[in-house]
């Protein structure tokens, strides 16, 4: 019986682990390959083993000082947007009313990015924010293709990927604690701080995961918002495959990603969860 449910089990996991290997696992491997290669004459990659290109990813230091710069304060911000408007969808409106309040708040990605920041382009350039804040006295102010309005954007771009996972964690939460907590005496606010909160961080661990995962690699919202002037590292990653043709430092500088990444994301998790006293994440 062991061994037919093992047989069972490994059937069922043969498809996912085809999956991860030959869509995650080997191209991965194909990126560190290449990250050891040189550039060849036409462009592109040619064999060889060195470290050049990783001693050389201090020439893309701005991009990566932007990227590790903004994304981490983007999903910090949007965190905090996001709390709230998660808080009173669990907690103030009504059963009945929850999925279509929460409909409204995916409702941004019914529409393409694309044109979303095409809008932005047009309320943060010089005939939209800026022409309202001169008519009030305050001249010369640029938002568009400013660290701001990548920050703008990525608050509004990911707002709906923040809110549903914080809204679980909170729709799950026993009233029963709560109630506890005010029976000994403790106002609403030190109920939220000591209650509420730690038991939530998980859903803010998993949006904020989901939020930072896409703003480290984003190449679409500098490119628009930033103008070109606000580099991030999936910027870099366009002109050194796409336009220099220098695949093995494209490579590394993937890899220096990846690796950042990983590293941030494994000691987020370890304190966020350790704050709340759990190992469970809520999912979306």
């Amino acid at each position: 019986m062991t061994r037919r449910s093992s047989a069972v089990t490994a059937l069922l996991l043969t498809p996912a682990g085809v999956f991860f290997f030959f869509l995650l696992i080997l191209p991965l491997a194909v990126v560190v390959v290449y990250s050891f290669g040189e550039r060849a004459e036409a462009g592109g990659y040619a064999p060889g083993f060195n470290f050049g290109n990783y001693l050389n990813l201090p020439a893309r230091g701005k991009a990566f000082f932007n990227t590790l710069t903004l994304a981490p304060l983007g999903t910090a911000v949007t965190a905090l947007f996001a709390y709230p408007m998660a808080y009173f969808l669990a907690v103030k409106v009504s059963p009945k009313y929850r999925v279509a309040m929460l409909v409204l708040v995916m409702a941004p990605f019914w529409t393409s990015q694309l044109l979303r920041y095409y809008a932005w382009m047009m309320i943060l350039g010089s005939k939209g924010i800026p022409s309202w804040l001169a008519w009030l006295g305050f001249n010369d102010i640029q938002i568009i293709n400013t660290p701001w309005a990548v920050l703008i954007g990525a608050i509004y771009g990911f707002m709906p990927l923040m809110v549903p996972p914080i809204y679980v964690s909170l729709e799950k939460l026993d009233k029963r604690l709560l109630e506890a907590s005010a029976d000994l005496g403790a106002s609403p606010w030190a109920s939220f701080v000591q209650v509420t909160l730690p038991l939530s961080l998980p859903g803010v661990a998993t949006g904020s995961m989901l939020v930072f995962i896409l703003l480290m690699g984003d190449y679409i919202l500098p490119q628009f918002l930033g103008g070109g002037k606000v580099f991030f590292i999936g910027n870099a990653l366009v002109d050194l495959f796409l336009q220099s043709r220098n695949w093995p430092f494209g490579a590394a500088v993937a890899m220096a990603l990846v690796a950042i990444m990983f590293v941030t994301i494994f000691f987020y998790m370890r304190f966020v969860l350790g704050k709340s006293g759990t190992r469970r994440v809520a999912l979306v």
